[in-house]
């Protein structure tokens, strides 16, 4: 009896323990998220240097971070960079009056009066849904502004940050599957439950940050090119957009080419217009249906529907990880599940099959 009091107590505290201990790492959940990220997307990488000149831990580490940093991190800080800048001169414009959004819908209200039309079978009003577009670009530019104040203000804290993912990251692709094998000997649920989950922990982010997000890059990418081609002020802003719908795959790119191509219509610039149209629909849009079963791969990939709910539900919890952190966690939930469903389904033919009694 005692000794079943000594366990309850010390199960107890050691729960006490590590919730307090989450609570003292969230200010840096993020950075040690990316960490993460970095140390099981490089992951092959360190092995192929293990392979090719050795076991040498920190000199791997160190050559695999260094790469990282190269390749990812020096680019993606350069295009924030840019990015707030043109994103505050848009806002600056904006501001002036040189940039006019509701005047924009109204040229596209003019040229096409069908569309009032169209909108009122339906009993919807034109002119709400004009202040309500003006109202969300401009809301989008001081938010772009407001980001951008915010990393002028806090930018030790971003640094900081920064640092802290680079310094753990090292460490991850260093001691990562020590670590692994460690919480697989302290998890109690099963030796082979908990590599199996390792496993798809590991495939699903590899998927999720390699593919998805990189499959959005490349089509950001090929938006601000022919946004720039075309002579459309913003390009890298439009671009990077287009990068952020291309994550949620029921509505995607389109829901800034398309705009695009409608006003450049309205306004004359008919060949403009067409030349983004078939653009986007078989570069922009093709490159999704091509490359996602390339790049992810049909075992890991997720319904649409669920992509999306989870990719919104992400950002709303989790900020701006949570466009890889929400399919995440509804990846872990599904691949919990199956794990679940396939035990205990197999262990209820087996029990009817050989007609054991349960009890």
């Amino acid at each position: 009896m005692y000794e079943k009091l000594e366990t309850r107590t010390f199960l107890a505290m050691l729960v006490g323990v590590t919730l307090a201990f989450v609570l003292l790492m969230k200010p840096f959940f993020g950075p040690i998220f990316w960490a993460i990220a970095i140390a099981l997307i490089f992951h092959p990488f360190q092995i192929f240097l293990v392979r090719r000149f050795g076991d040498r831990p920190n000199i791997n580490a160190l050559i695999t971070l260094m790469v990282c940093m190269l390749i990812v991190v020096i680019p993606v800080l350069l295009l924030v960079t840019s990015l707030v800048s043109e994103g505050l001169g848009i806002y600056q414009q904006i501001q002036d009056g040189n940039i006019k959004p509701g005047e924009y819908i109204d040229q596209v209200s003019k040229s096409f009066p069908g569309i009032q039309t169209f909108l009122a079978q339906f009993d919807i009003n034109f002119s709400e849904i004009r202040d309500r577009v003006v109202s969300l670009f401009v809301g989008g530019s001081q938010f772009l502004a407001k980001q951008a104040l915010g990393i002028g203000q806090n930018t030790f804290q971003f640094f900081l940050g920064l640092a802290l993912m680079m310094y753990l990251s090292f460490f991850l692709l260093r001691d990562g599957s020590k670590l692994i094998e460690l919480m697989i000997r302290a998890l109690p649920l099963g030796d082979e439950r908990e590599r199996l989950l390792f496993a798809k922990f590991a495939e699903v982010t590899r998927a999720t940050v390699k593919g998805n997000l990189l499959i959005a890059i490349i089509q950001g990418a090929l938006g601000g090119i022919i946004f720039w081609v075309l002579g459309i002020s913003g390009a890298l802003l439009w671009g990077v957009v287009m990068a952020i719908f291309s994550l949620l795959p029921a509505v995607g790119a389109a829901l800034v080419w398309v705009p695009a191509a409608i006003y450049l219509a309205a306004v004359g610039d008919v060949v403009p217009a067409v030349v983004l149209t078939i653009f986007g629909v078989v570069v922009i849009g093709l490159a999704d249906n091509l490359l996602r079963p390339i790049m992810v791969g049909r075992d890991t990939k997720l319904p649409d529907y669920i992509v999306l709910l989870s990719t919104l539900g992400g950002l709303a919890m989790f900020g701006i990880n949570g466009f890889v952190m929400g399919p995440l966690v509804a990846a872990l939930f599904m691949a919990f599940w199956g794990i679940f469903i396939r035990e205990f389904s197999e262990g209820a033919q087996r029990v009817e099959t050989t007609g054991d009694d349960v009890d």
